[in-house]
């Protein structure tokens, strides 16, 4: 295939496009300097001369807490050029893959949330992504994943690792749990999603959840370092307060992969160990 990755230097769009690359497809892969999707006479344009088989956005605004005071630019980027993005996919006749975010969920729900589950945002960065599914439309591919880590961008293990090199103790939240997952797996099975052109929300995760305290102290292990010098704090005492809020549960079961048959990323410590060899080595 011949594939476009939006979004292409971030964390999540580099790994996909190397994914693609290694797998023989033809990668044209544009950062945000190549390409503004909330332009659409550029996405018009680009998605027209290089006549892709399937887009894959990897682009967002992801500043959480700067959503909230600028609603308009989470909006554009977030939803706003996805409607650009479905319009030249179809015209073109391209198959559109856009990735999501936990954050549509409102956290309350006691258990996992699955594909069906009612998205409930509560920040204008989950808001703004949820639109962003519903531009998409019901012939794309909708990958809803989260706490992303990978070599490339800044991430959970490396901000860890940092911390953890500056020397005396870590605080990290209790009280919020999610899915750790590697942006090599999620792009797997993105790219299994995008050959077979299948339509439809995917949560993609790694297995296994944690709080953001408890996986820090998996990074800590897996780095060789004493994991007692993190301490568990709660979302309330964070200094200074975080201006989004933030969902206390956004563990995200992966059941259309189940139902599809596709294999669903792996436990998310054996990602870790390896992210955790490649940036200390």
């Amino acid at each position: 295939m011949k594939v476009l990755v939006t979004g292409a230097a971030g964390q999540l769009g580099r790994d996909v496009a190397e994914r693609f690359a290694a797998s023989g497809h033809e990668i044209v892969a544009a950062s945000r300097q190549d390409l503004d999707i909330s332009q659409r006479g550029q996405v018009l344009g680009v998605v027209g001369a290089v006549q892709p088989d399937t887009v894959v956005n990897c682009a967002a605004y992801t500043a959480v807490d700067a959503c909230e005071t600028d609603a308009e630019r989470a909006y554009g980027v977030n939803a706003w050029a996805v409607r650009h993005l479905a319009e030249a996919t179809r015209r073109f006749g391209g198959h559109l893959c856009h990735v999501s975010t936990d954050y549509v969920f409102s956290g309350e729900k006691a258990e996992p949330y699955h594909e069906w589950d009612r998205p409930d945002p509560r920040s204008v960065y989950g808001a703004s992504k949820r639109a962003g599914e519903q531009e998409a439309g019901h012939d794309a591919t909708v990958v809803r994943t989260s706490w992303l880590c990978g070599r490339h961008g800044t991430n959970m293990v490396g901000t860890v690792l940092r911390l953890a090199a500056e020397g005396g103790s870590l605080r990290f939240v209790s009280d919020q749990r999610g899915s750790p997952s590697f942006t090599p797996d999620v792009a797997t099975v993105i790219e299994r999603l995008c050959v077979d052109r299948r339509p439809g929300l995917y949560h993609v995760t790694n297995q296994g959840e944690a709080s953001w305290y408890e996986f820090a102290r998996e990074v800590m292990v897996a780095a060789g370092l004493d994991p007692e010098r993190v301490e568990p704090i709660t979302t309330a005492e964070l200094v200074p307060p975080r201006a989004a809020p933030r969902p206390a549960n956004s563990v995200l079961e992966n059941r259309a992969l189940a139902l599809a048959d596709i294999a669903r990323p792996g436990d998310y410590r054996a990602p870790l160990a390896r992210l955790v060899s490649e940036l200390i080595n």
